[in-house]
């Protein structure tokens, strides 16, 4: 029978020497001669930490680049903001739809942010954005600021853009306008002037051309009319909201028939004392170019010989003008047919315009 050895616990020398060998035969560890235990639980540690470095990298250069896409709202102080770090295509700023703004804004808060750009040159400690769009909120949020103290008013939702992707910031900022709220042919005109005198653009055509790049051949056209006016006489006008797109296109004429310096001589007689007197003056300029006579040098076909104005029955009117305009009606209603060798694209958009505002419901 095989005897059992009898199992006799160690002392503590015993312990010891086990210890010792232990760690000779054992790789120097980093940071000391650490138990593997102790050892693996440092190397997850550093692991983890470094994962969460590298997490924390990667979710920094995600938001970099939301926020360049315009992905991120940001809330901007309105301090850092510059309002006229580049010149606004409106002119007019309605002091009622301001004032609606104001209270929706007081009842509601900001619901769709402003478009910003980053500033080439920002001081320190000035601005950091220029406004791209949503000048009028800007606005809106500066007033209720100044006027009420409160710290809610203090800062803006904001989305950063980069206009040079947008087609540049000319671009735009008219795009928003034009789908917010369309701008007048004046304001239209006078931005297109701005753009090639600031060097975005070469030349009038070429400004038309790459702001408004969906608009009708027609409505280019008046673009371009009411960019000759701006040109020849933007500092005469002190209400240009007031010139209606027909008054618009008969002085782009006078213009071009070399009537600039007339025109300014009128308008300069009693220059800015209220709306209705610039627009009286300028009914009397063009009253001179309209029954002033054609130059002759210039050849063309003989003169054909008009009806005489007026009713020449109960469908047919004959203006003074050359045109004709005769009513019929078909199986789906009334048609008025313009004819006559003064018409353009130009007059029928104004008819158009003259049948809404008279059509149109109250």
């Amino acid at each position: 029978m095989v005897k059992r050895k009898r199992l006799e616990t160690p002392s503590v020398d015993d312990l010891s020497r086990i210890e010792e060998e232990f760690r000779r035969e054992t790789s120097p560890r980093r940071g000391g001669l650490a138990a593997p235990i102790a050892q693996v639980a440092a190397d997850s540690a550093d692991a983890m930490v470094e994962g969460a470095r590298t997490r924390d990298q990667a979710d920094a250069k995600a938001m970099r680049a939301a926020r360049e896409q315009g992905l991120v709202i940001m809330q901007l102080p309105l301090a850092r903001i510059q309002a006229d770090a580049m010149i606004r295509d409106r002119t007019v700023l309605n002091a009622e739809e301001m004032s609606e703004l104001q209270t929706s804004i007081s009842l509601n808060g900001l619901r769709l942010p402003i478009e910003v750009f980053a500033l080439p040159n920002p001081e320190p400690d000035g601005p950091q954005y220029g406004i791209l769009s949503g000048f009028r909120r800007f606005k809106a949020m500066q007033h209720l600021s100044e006027l009420t103290g409160e710290e809610k008013y203090s800062t803006i939702k904001a989305v950063l853009r980069d206009p040079d992707q947008m087609g540049g910031a000319f671009a735009a900022m008219i795009e928003e306008n034009e789908i917010r709220a369309s701008l007048s042919h004046f304001e239209r005109g006078r931005i297109v002037v701005i753009a090639v005198q600031q060097g975005s653009f070469v030349n009038v055509e070429a400004a038309v051309d790459a702001l408004f790049p969906s608009a009708s051949k027609a409505k280019r056209s008046k673009i371009r009319s009411f960019a000759l006016i701006f040109e020849e006489l933007g500092d005469m006008f002190k209400f240009p909201e007031m010139l209606r797109e027909k008054e618009g296109l008969k002085l782009a004429q006078a213009l071009r028939q070399g009537g600039g310096e007339r025109l300014r001589e009128v308008l300069a007689t009693d220059q800015g004392s209220t709306p209705q007197r610039e627009t009286e003056l300028l009914g009397l300029a063009l009253a001179e170019f309209d029954g002033a006579p054609k130059d002759k040098s210039r050849g063309g076909r003989p003169a054909i010989k008009t009806p005489k104005p007026g009713w020449q029955d109960n469908e047919t009117l004959h203006l003074s003008s050359g045109i004709t305009l005769r009513r019929e009606e078909d199986s789906q209603g009334y048609v008025i047919r313009l004819q006559g060798r003064g018409l353009s694209s130009d007059i029928i958009d104004s008819v158009m315009l003259e049948l809404q505002h008279l059509l149109e419901k109250p």
